[in-house]
């Protein structure tokens, strides 16, 4: 059970990944058209204005689509055959779905959807362009679930040669159309409850204040290993748990409004202290990095520089810091508990100094829809949050550089001589499948996640080996037959991976942000 949640939890980053970019142009084209830091130049009716509206427009496509791409999303990972086909039966019934809510609605209640969507009421949405009752991206997910297991469970179902046309994507079609009408019933029903709930959770996360930002950032960040905490931000930063919409859509629907207001930021949008988990990424990574750059032996800092360099690169600019946590977890576990004690810790900090936003993601994300659009009016709250945050980096730094030395952690540059392994090269294992040139070397027409997988795939024991394939944002996950037929965690490494986390036969090969990539070339190399 919890490899399936894992895997669900894990489904949920394919369109996750897309904010990231989006965030950013509509961050940018709130700045470019706003007068106070632009001039006349962004005054509305410009040619400056016109254009960044435009891009403006194309970076909203994410965000009011956002049920629909969660929907198509998560066949992607789920779907265990035909992906492709999963996506399209997803967007069929999802599509169905709502047009028999908006029926319901009509039919049985004298409700027009579409006159409630028309005049903003509450509760109500057009997802996809059809007017219907608001499920946010539950909604999405939900049905996205229910059509992956039909289409698990019947895309194969052989029918009689005469009704072979309905075999397939119809034939879940036809299954799934009859699924959604209860479906549709059940949430006129039931859904409305729900919104309530909604609402109350809403007040009560408003009124929980600096405990309960310091909560929430604990378990966002205490969960990373389980692959659980997806399940802790999404509500809040992609669905209505804080706001209505989500913290991501909200805060960049009012950047404008927010950077040209000189009340305080914590007064305009008090909800936003549920999206500082970034700071622990852009302050706590560094400090982390150097008290193991400091603790290591003085033979292997200059290894141990190469290794975390790129690794703190990657999670203070994307905000990707699994590989960084994923390096020290599992040696030193301690080590994860006080990271995520001092994350909150400054996150809670910040939060009562004023220090709300939308700031889950990297610098990118800081720079360009926060610290740039607030900084005029808001400088000072901006200031503050950089201040603290350096302080927590020094913190960071002592307490982890105290931890290693007094409980003597074995983190990178501080093995033992007789632990050091031999790692596999590329060049080995292709001369040991006679796949090399001449010189051993690697064949030009080979590229380079293809190297990777073909190794992975062997540490992991091989084709035969592998019972079920997914992945996350930055991990392989992995369900093998046998776990003793995997290689050290040095052949992994051989292939650039930053780790490989073992719980019985379930696998996790920390690749980093190519791992799409190499989860596709070890699919071909299955297949």
């Amino acid at each position: 059970m919890m490899k399936k949640i894992q895997r669900f939890g894990g489904a949920m980053m394919a369109p996750v990944l897309l904010f990231a970019f989006t965030g950013i142009v509509v961050g940018l084209s709130s700045v470019f058209t706003n007068t106070e830091v632009m001039g006349k130049i962004a005054e509305e009716g410009t040619v400056w204005y016109n254009f960044w509206y435009v891009i403006s427009e194309g970076g909203w496509t994410v965000f009011r689509q956002m049920p629909i791409l969660f929907a198509i999303g998560l066949p992607i990972s789920l779907a265990t055959k035909t992906n492709a086909r999963a996506c399209m039966e997803t967007f069929a019934l999802y599509t169905t779905f709502n047009y028999f809510v908006a029926a319901i609605l009509k039919v049985f209640y004298g409700i027009d959807a579409a006159k409630q969507v028309a005049d903003k009421v509450t509760g109500y949405s057009a997802i996809g362009g059809v007017p219907t009752l608001d499920t946010n991206l539950f909604g999405g997910i939900l049905i996205a679930a229910l059509v992956v297991y039909l289409h698990n469970k019947y895309f194969d179902k052989k029918l009689p040669d005469f009704l072979g046309v309905f075999q397939g994507s119809v034939f879940v079609y036809i299954v799934g159309f009859v699924v959604m009408i209860p479906c549709a019933f059940l949430t006129v029903l039931i859904w409305p409850k729900f919104q309530m709930g909604i609402s109350a959770l809403q007040g009560f996360m408003k009124a929980s204040g600096i405990f309960g930002v310091w909560i929430y950032t604990f378990l966002e960040r205490i969960l990373i290993p389980t692959g659980l905490h997806h399940f802790v931000y999404t509500p809040f930063v992609f669905g209505p748990a804080a706001v209505p919409d989500g913290i991501q859509v909200y805060w960049v629907q009012h950047i404008k409004e927010f950077a040209q207001s000189t009340q305080s930021l914590k007064s305009l949008f008090p909800q936003g202290g549920f999206a500082l988990h970034g700071n622990s990424k852009i302050f706590g990574a560094p400090g982390i990095a150097l008290a193991m750059y400091a603790t290591a032996k003085s033979d292997k800092k200059k290894a141990v520089a190469a290794l975390l360099i790129p690794i703190i690169f990657t999670a203070v600019i994307s905000g990707i810091t699994e590989p960084l946590e994923f390096t020290f977890l599992f040696i030193a576990p301690v080590l994860f508990a006080v990271h995520a004690c001092l994350a909150a810790t400054m996150a809670a900090t910040m939060y009562a100094f004023g220090v709300v936003g939308n700031m889950g993601g990297g610098l990118l994300d800081f720079f360009f829809l926060n610290w740039i659009p607030m900084f005029k009016n808001h400088s000072g709250t901006v200031i503050a949050q950089i201040v603290i945050g350096l302080i927590f980096t020094a913190i960071y730094f002592f307490v982890f550089r105290f931890l290693i030395l007094k409980m003597d952690l074995k983190t990178p540059g501080r093995e033992d001589e007789d632990e050091e392994m031999k790692l596999y090269s590329k060049a080995d294992y292709r001369a040991k499948h006679g796949e090399g040139d001449a010189k051993g070397g690697v064949s030009s027409a080979e590229d380079e996640y293809a190297q990777k997988g073909a190794i992975i795939l062997e540490a992991l024991g091989g084709k035969d080996n592998i019972e079920e394939l997914n992945n996350c944002a930055t991990r392989l996950r992995v369900s093998v037959k046998d776990a003793s037929k995997l290689l050290p965690d040095a052949a992994f490494k051989a292939a650039g991976a930053h780790g490989v986390v073992r719980k019985g036969t379930a696998i996790q090969v920390i690749i980093g942000l190519s791992v799409p990539q190499v989860r596709e070339r070890i699919e071909n190399l299955i297949k």
